[in-house]
């Protein structure tokens, strides 16, 4: 069964472009992973410094590897960006 994860983040004031631009390299890298199927940053029409994630994977087991992987790259890139924690929904797709 799919797994669809929605990932909502608030960048600090005036820097939703700036966090957006640090996610491309990492949106690169994820595509290629097994069980990528959707792995697409967008901000908020009414609020550019709110951006959301949606991803899709094949797999419980797909997406397990993914968050191996990220944790072994160590530090996002938009960290720096970001005004707090994200928040994550977590869905089967069927």
């Amino acid at each position: 069964m799919a797994l669809r994860l929605i990932v909502t983040f608030k960048a600090q004031s005036g820097k939703g472009k700036d966090f957006a631009d640090a996610f491309v390299p990492l949106a690169q890298i994820t595509h290629a992973e097994k069980g990528c199927e959707q792995y697409q940053l967008f901000r908020a029409a009414d609020d550019p410094d709110t951006v959301v994630l949606l991803e899709r994977w094949t797999s419980a087991e797909d997406l397990d590897a993914h968050m191996k992987a990220m944790q072994a790259r160590g530090g996002s890139p938009t960290g720096q960006f970001a005004a707090g924690p994200p928040t994550l929904e977590r869905y089967e797709a069927d």
